[in-house]
């Protein structure tokens, strides 16, 4: 009987397709218990685990039956991949199947910081009534910029285009001949910086990536332009979004990756004070629907090397 661990959170009625012949713990606190995660690791052959859970070497030398890691998303910023690949244990994302939800997401914060109208809350209460300070714009006719284009981000743009959007893209790994370009212009990264009106980011956390959208980067996007990330939070300098916005340099930004998880207070406290700031706890993924279909293409690649 295979022993699965499952340390994170997931839609508990897809555990039933592991049926008799596993055994499954399902324990969502075991992301922040280290010890207990470590006790149980001997006797694991599969491990079920989001973003949070450090599937890093010394985890991997205490599982010396591990065959598989289940990702319940795409990134693996989390998971030592070349530890895993040394010792034979397959790494399974849950491709594609919480794209619609990010690409949702996107579009929504692009419309609601572009919109500018939706913070109004507490001086309507206060008896205020801030019409001309709120008549923000509209999406249609504005600049799309996409970095990165893949799975979710073509989604996104599937989405744009019928709000009147125009959409650009920058992805040097995709080829020129690929048919997705189709529904963007292909475009240099400064080109990218430089004409959008909103730019979301779709790129994993490298090497190459990391701290790409740095001050000279945010100095080089359209005044007035606003940032999403929902990708990864190492991507964004987060004290230079910071100032830009507290300096009117960028119009707003929706972040729901960080470069801490949890954010905590230390690590929040660059962002107070800072206007036309969305935060949400990287959540952009995870609605009802995702989260059972996440769930759901995990367990079946799970089982997939479990039965071979």
């Amino acid at each position: 009987m295979s022993r699965i661990v499952v340390t994170e959170f997931m839609d508990e009625a897809a555990l039933e397709s592991f049926g008799a012949a596993h055994s499954v713990l399902y324990d969502p606190g075991l992301v922040d218990d280290r010890a207990a995660l470590m006790a149980l690791a001997p006797e694991a052959e599969a491990l079920i685990v989001r973003n949070r859970t450090q599937v890093d070497r010394a985890l991997l030398d205490a599982a010396p039956r591990l065959r598989v890691v289940g990702r319940l998303g795409v990134g693996l910023d989390n998971i030592d991949m070349d530890a895993c690949a040394e010792k034979g244990v397959a790494v399974k994302p849950a491709t594609g199947a919480n794209a619609l939800a990010v690409a949702e997401y996107v579009i929504t914060v692009a419309l609601v910081l572009v919109r500018g109208a939706f913070d109004a809350r507490e001086a309507m209460l206060a008896g205020k009534w801030p019409r001309g300070a709120l008549q923000g714009g509209e999406v249609s006719g504005r600049t799309l910029g996409l970095l990165g284009f893949g799975g979710i981000a073509r989604m996104v743009a599937e989405r744009a285009l019928p709000l009147g959007m125009n959409v650009i893209a920058h992805d040097p790994h995709l080829p020129e001949g690929e048919p997705a370009w189709s529904m963007a212009r292909r475009v240099g990264f400064d080109e990218l910086l430089a004409g959008s009106d909103v730019i979301s980011l779709h790129v994993p956390l490298t090497g190459e990536t990391r701290g790409l959208i740095s001050a000279d980067a945010m100095a080089a996007m359209k005044p007035g332009s606003v940032l999403i990330n929902t990708a990864r939070g190492g991507v964004v300098d987060e004290a230079a979004l910071a100032d830009a916005l507290k300096r009117g340099a960028l119009g707003g930004a929706a972040l729901d990756v960080y470069e801490r998880e949890p954010l905590d207070i230390a690590a929040a406290a660059v962002f107070q004070g800072v206007p036309n700031l969305i935060l949400t706890p990287h959540v952009a993924g995870v609605t009802g629907e995702a989260n059972v279909r996440v769930s759901r293409v995990t367990v079946a690649n799970v089982l997939e090397v479990l039965e071979g």
